[in-house]
């Protein structure tokens, strides 16, 4: 597996991330069963003799079974954490968190952040994520917020380095004014079905296509 220097850090990742939204099963509350339990192992041990080194979660992913179920990785083999760097987002929130009647939403406020990132160090089993990602943009973002919650998450050598995830360049030189950290990594989704990125420097203000990120 070849591998990937990110700028800005000493890490040296595998070139393919493993993405772990699926391996937590379904996406409710319900408890991991052990088959759930079985295939992700499967999964992620299959993953890790191939070489990849690089985890992809977020806090929501199966309402949080995804982590959860990843952390028998560290029982199955020990002293395997130093060697692999696992990612997280938060930022999400689910209709009816926390109180019912209230829609899905982006929320970057720091009580959110800190509390997000510490229920992931707990699903987890782990001291430390190796990055962090806001999951895409909050409209509502306070910047000095986020900058708040990134000198606790820092500190506390909770997070080792921070990024964002589908954000445009404007966005992230707004956090950038007001975070101390360096945003390493933006996390962008695109393939062939979603092709927005490429279709923004063609197609600005328009109508057509219907699915279109339109240019700033």
């Amino acid at each position: 597996m070849k591998t990937l220097h990110i700028a800005g850090t000493p890490l040296e990742v595998s070139r393919i991330a493993y993405g772990c939204m699926g391996i937590g099963g379904a996406w409710d509350d319900s408890a991991l069963t052990d088959q759930t339990r079985r295939q992700a192992m499967a999964a992620v041990h299959a993953a890790l003799d191939e070489g990849i080194t690089l985890f992809d979660h977020a806090d929501i992913y199966c309402r949080g079974k995804s982590e959860e179920v990843f952390s028998q990785v560290w029982r199955d083999r020990p002293g395997l954490r130093q060697q692999v760097f696992v990612q997280t987002k938060c930022g999400i929130r689910f209709a009816d968190d926390p109180v019912a009647g209230l829609p899905t939403r982006y929320d970057f406020s720091e009580e959110h952040i800190l509390r997000q990132v510490d229920g992931s160090l707990r699903r987890l089993g782990t001291d430390h994520v190796d990055i962090l990602l806001l999951h895409r943009p909050d409209a509502l973002v306070e910047p000095e917020e986020v900058a708040r919650a990134f000198d606790r998450l820092s500190t506390a050598g909770k997070v080792r380095f921070f990024g964002v995830s589908n954000h445009s360049a404007s966005q992230i030189e707004l956090l950038r004014r007001w975070v101390a950290q360096p945003l390493v990594v933006n996390q962008l989704e695109l393939n062939v079905l979603h092709s927005q990125l490429f279709e923004s420097g063609v197609i600005v203000n328009q109508d057509q296509p219907a699915r279109v990120a339109h240019g700033e």
